[in-house]
């Protein structure tokens, strides 16, 4: 029988604080009052003093509301029948449906043994050029999106999700506007994408601490799937959002802040999600895609700056498209060698000469003459931000390569793009 104790005695925004014996980080309590029954979850030990955050809000609580200790972490189901859900961050279903009634597992782990992983080896097709061409995705891969407000980057992860090449897709939104989830949900519901997706949500509208909650439950559930042979695609919206959820509670506790207010510890939080990203051995896999908004656009912003530290490279998307370069994939050397003979080739040379294009339209814009070199790269930047970059382009890895070739060889000679000749004369269009 655990304790249930009667005195509250702090309030402090959505913190409670109980004297109370033998609690433990993380653990749940419920508190019970005049307004119900509501969850809340230890976030600070001192002493026998337990502080915890009230999921619902502390708005009705009184000092005098009962608080039990459960004895027990937060939980997630791990079933298949969680495929075609979507829930809140407390895992509770937020589609209208019933609980999911089956096995329950802790969230929050540690991050697998290295000794169980294995060296990352097969790419993820996602039929988007940018990414499938020249930043090929990797299994057990852990990127980020860096972006700014109002880019399209929940329709990106809205596209990876419904083409990507994988088993199941786990969605995890954090501070996500309603409008964003919606459009989110209708259009992976109207390609039936939806029912290999699990999805938690988090909106700007619900409770702060559901917020540290979702990529816990994704990355849980996640962990699940992939103990079971599937290829896993976590995809996680905003990072920023919860870090801004960790900078709140922080000061509500009266943390000593670090740089820009946010906690001392925002490394090590953000590395126990990303960490999770593996592929098992003998098992399956989790891939992160993580979208990271920068205030201001500033890379050192203390969350992007720190998140550049834990992953394998990033894409950078900018006016609706990734841009080529500052996007890294730092695995994709595993895997674009054994794609198709010329993946490499043509990478290199159309990234090369787009960046010849960029110093042209620079010469452009400062009124200097334009060479017969000159205009071939102006023709041929046109065509590659159209056909290739364009976010809009949906075509598998085979044929955006073929389409490289058809560019090059329309704005070229095929002594002019700097790829060997044997090369040239088995892929030049005839």
């Amino acid at each position: 029988m655990r304790k249930v104790y009667h005195k509250i005695i702090r309030i402090s925004g959505n913190v409670i604080t109980v004297e109370a014996e033998n609690a433990a980080y993380n653990e749940l309590a419920e508190v019970s009052g005049a307004r119900g029954v509501s969850l809340a979850q230890v976030i600070r030990l001192e002493g026998k003093k337990v502080s915890l955050q009230i999921f619902a809000g502390s708005r009705g609580i009184s000092t005098g509301d009962q608080v039990r200790f459960l004895g027990r972490e937060m939980q997630v189901s791990s079933s298949d029948a969680l495929l075609g859900r979507i829930f809140n961050g407390r895992g509770t279903p937020r589609d209208n449906r019933p609980d999911v009634d089956s096995e329950l597992i802790a969230i929050g782990g540690p991050s697998v043994n290295p000794a169980k992983r294995i060296i990352p080896r097969n790419m993820i097709r996602t039929n988007i050029p940018m990414i499938d061409i020249f930043n090929t995705l990797v299994e057990s891969q852990k990127l980020p999106i860096f972006s700014v407000a109002g880019e399209p980057y929940n329709q990106l992860l809205a596209r990876i999700a419904l083409q990507a090449e994988v088993d199941v897709i786990v969605l995890g939104g954090m501070g996500m506007k309603h409008d964003d989830y919606l459009t989110m949900k209708r259009t992976l519901d109207e390609h039936g994408a939806l029912s290999r997706t699990v999805m938690f949500i988090h909106t700007a509208a619900d409770p702060v601490v559901e917020c540290l909650m979702v990529p816990d439950m994704a990355l849980a559930v996640a962990e699940a799937y992939a103990l079971r042979g599937k290829r896993v695609l976590t995809l996680l919206t905003d990072m920023t959002n919860f870090a801004d959820a960790l900078k709140e509670i922080a000061i509500t506790m009266e943390q000593i802040p670090a740089n820009r207010g946010y906690p001392g510890d925002l490394y090590s939080q953000l590395a126990s999600r990303y960490e999770k990203a593996v592929d098992f051995d003998g098992a399956g896999s989790i891939t992160i895609l993580a979208v990271t908004t920068m205030p201001g656009d500033d890379v050192t912003h203390p969350v992007p700056d720190n998140t550049g530290y834990i992953t394998e490279g990033q894409f950078y998307l900018r006016n609706g498209r990734i841009e080529p370069f500052g996007s890294l994939s730092r695995l994709k050397q595993n895997v674009n060698g054994r794609t198709r003979e010329d993946h490499r080739a043509i990478m290199d040379a159309m990234i090369r000469l787009y960046s010849e294009y960029r110093s042209t339209l620079e010469k452009q814009s400062m009124g200097f003459k334009m060479s017969n070199w000159d205009e071939k790269l102006l023709k041929y930047g046109s065509r590659f931000e159209s056909e290739m970059m364009d976010l809009a382009v949906n075509i598998p890895l085979e044929a955006a390569l073929d389409l490289g070739w058809k560019i090059l060889s329309d704005c070229f000679d095929s002594t002019e793009i700097g790829v060997k000749s044997d090369l040239c004369a088995k892929f030049w269009p005839k």
